[in-house]
């Protein structure tokens, strides 16, 4: 059998070059009719200090509803509460919108705790506050439920130890992984004196918790021998007081900057309030849709000048 080859020329012939010329301006015409539709979705992404702008700069974070954006605003109507409760991390940030907001609007009233970040979010959701104060991402779930994370500001997570630790270097980023799983457990081992390292963890609502072991351990789990001890509460003080000569812990910066009874550990020689500082993660506000005006009204003021100001100072600490 002979098979013959195909004369050139012969099948089916491609387009004329008219076509690809108007399959591109047809492709060029509809990119200019989506631009703006893209540059108003990243309009509503509201930034705070210390956050880079963008919703890649939080995973985690949800976009505002499409035509919602939080202004602020010329009054509120009397008797108007925002209730706020969840991280512990968020503490100063609420104290000082919250005397913003009261100051802004005489017969407005900001209530506040932190009972951590999950109680927080599962108080937001039975409708016993206006927003959640989170320290962590919302997950899947969670937004599945109709909540909204909007970014405050970026914070960092500092490990610190007692004053009185003899312990006086700082650690690796490895060297932290070890000890907080477990693999580390005697202070020698990192060049300071004979003993054991007692690591202080938080409890399982802490949403600095949670970031902790996304940010630190790579999504690992936290080690489980005798010297490593999970607090009931999450509170901060508290566990600055154990730490004692031989113990170590982690909380946000803001909290412990200005402590006089701890000292805070560089990591890879960078201190937390420099920008290249490994441990950071972002601060979430957590609304449930619709956004009440309660929650327009702060967040409002949250996204002012002057509520950035005043979060600004909060993350630097007192």
């Amino acid at each position: 059998m002979t098979i013959k080859n195909s004369e050139p020329g012969s099948g089916r012939k491609g387009l004329p070059p008219i076509a690809y010329i108007l399959l591109a301006v047809l492709a060029f015409a509809a990119w200019r009719l989506l631009l703006p539709q893209l540059k108003l979705h990243s309009s509503l992404q509201p930034t705070l200090p210390g956050l880079p702008a963008g919703p890649s700069a939080a995973p985690g974070a949800s976009a505002p509803p499409a035509g919602l954006s939080f202004a602020r605003l010329a009054s509120v109507p009397a008797g108007t509460t925002v209730a706020i409760d969840g991280s512990t991390s968020m503490v100063l940030i609420n104290e000082a919108l919250k005397a913003g907001f009261q100051r802004a609007y005489p017969g407005a009233t900001v209530q506040t705790a932190a009972v951590g970040s999950d109680n927080g979010l599962q108080g937001l959701l039975v409708g016993d506050i206006t927003l959640a104060a989170i320290s962590r991402p919302l997950t899947s779930a969670e937004q599945g439920q109709g909540l909204v994370a909007v970014p405050v500001a970026q914070d960092s997570i500092a490990i610190v130890v007692g004053v009185a630790n003899p312990f006086r270097r700082g650690l690796s980023r490895n060297q932290t992984v070890q000890i907080f799983r477990g693999e580390i457990n005697n202070w020698a081992t990192l060049g300071g004196s004979d003993g054991p390292i007692r690591v202080y963890n938080r409890p399982s609502v802490s949403g600095t918790r949670a970031a902790f072991r996304t940010v630190v351990l790579g999504g690992g789990e936290f080690g489980t021998n005798s010297t490593i001890t999970t607090l009931a509460r999450d509170a901060t003080t508290p566990m600055l007081r154990l730490l004692g000569t031989d113990g170590i812990g982690y909380a946000t910066y803001a909290q412990v900057a200005d402590q006089q009874t701890v000292r805070v550990l560089p990591i890879d020689g960078v201190t937390p309030e420099a920008q290249s500082y490994p441990f950071q993660r972002p601060l979430f506000y957590v609304y449930r849709e619709p956004a009440s005006e309660a929650v327009k009204a702060f967040l409002g003021f949250a996204f002012s000048p002057e509520g950035k100001a005043r979060v600004q100072s909060a993350v630097k600490g007192p």
